[in-house]
């Protein structure tokens, strides 16, 4: 995908995910606080507008993200490897809210519920999107109520008015069409905290949070052509902690590359390997490691929901 060539991620290709149908933005929209606080708040859009801004730039991934790659492909939206994307986001820090209302001495997390709802074959009625945050990420002063997309009001695929960004999460965490917050006391157990956006694998049930470590080439091109002597280039991230190693493999055989600098402690971390290709069909693979020492897996583990994918991928290319 050329555009995932870029450091930042153009607008109109900035990935699309949601759950139901996109809810109608109006002037009135209102952003509640509330639950375990001093202070209950009632924000129109322009009283968010006169506290201070804050901007954060961040490489966001579904946490769907190359389900096609697992066998057998799990039930879910068939996504490749595009629902990655790195862009500016503005608003206003969620701890600023927070302390606004006044959180609770015996408050745990904080939930974000979005304005969009819908039918769902394994529920009841209609269900809500609504996603909990522990406590110390809604207090983190990098996670934003936001209201702008690389500089300009978000638009309605990308959550209008309000969205909610978690830098370093998978984006299920970012609740779009940001309606309500709700400071609790006690886990939150609802359909897209239990039963969606969950590891389903044979040793139990984990909740998805931070994005994985990953490492994606993005030139050459899968299945293009290229000279001998070429650059393999491409990005790594993780929500687990920079990126402190990237391995280019060719035919099988690892090299260190280069790794750059990240523009941000949340976009992604470039990096290149100057190689002499052999003539012929030609597999790449990369590799990363995080700060963490996490390191990406020859093979996933699979589970029956199709997340957190973030296993080493091949690609081929033609070398002429």
């Amino acid at each position: 995908m050329p555009q995932l060539q870029h450091a930042v991620t153009p607008p109109e290709s900035v990935y699309v995910r949601s759950n139901f149908e996109t809810p109608a933005a109006h002037d009135g929209w209102t952003l509640k606080v509330r639950g375990a606080v001093e202070r209950p708040l009632s924000l129109a859009l322009g009283e968010l507008s006169l506290l201070p801004p804050h901007t954060v730039l961040v490489t966001m991934e579904c946490a769907g993200n190359w389900r096609l790659g697992m066998t057998p492909v799990p039930e879910g939206e068939p996504w490749q490897y595009g629902a990655v994307s790195t862009t500016r986001w503005s608003g206003v820090p969620l701890s600023a809210l927070l302390a606004q209302a006044g959180v609770s001495g015996d408050a745990i997390e904080v939930l974000a519920i979005g304005a969009d709802a819908g039918p769902r074959s394994d529920a009841e009625g209609l269900v809500r999107f609504e996603r909990a945050l522990p406590l110390d990420m809604a207090l983190h002063p990098d996670t934003l109520v936001a209201t702008h997309m690389d500089g300009v009001p978000l638009t309605p695929e990308h959550g209008a008015p309000l969205r909610l960004i978690v830098p370093g999460w998978y984006g299920m965490a970012s609740v779009k069409w940001l309606a309500a917050l709700e400071v609790r006391t006690s886990p939150f157990t609802g359909y897209f905290q239990t039963k969606r956006y969950v590891y389903h694998t044979d040793t139990g049930t984990t909740p998805v949070s931070r994005a994985l470590v990953k490492s994606m080439i993005v030139s050459p091109a899968p299945d293009s052509a290229c000279a001998a002597e070429t650059e393999v280039r491409g990005w790594a991230w993780s929500g687990h902690g920079a990126i402190t190693r990237v391995q280019v493999a060719v035919n099988g055989t690892w090299h260190e590359a280069t790794l750059g600098t990240a523009d941000s402690a949340y976009a992604w971390t470039p990096f290149t390997l100057a190689v002499a290709l052999p003539t012929d069909l030609v597999e790449l693979r990369s590799r990363a490691t995080d700060a963490s020492g996490a390191t990406q897996p020859d093979t996933i583990v699979w589970n029956s929901l199709g997340y957190g994918n973030n296993a080493v991928r091949a690609i081929h290319v033609v070398v002429r």
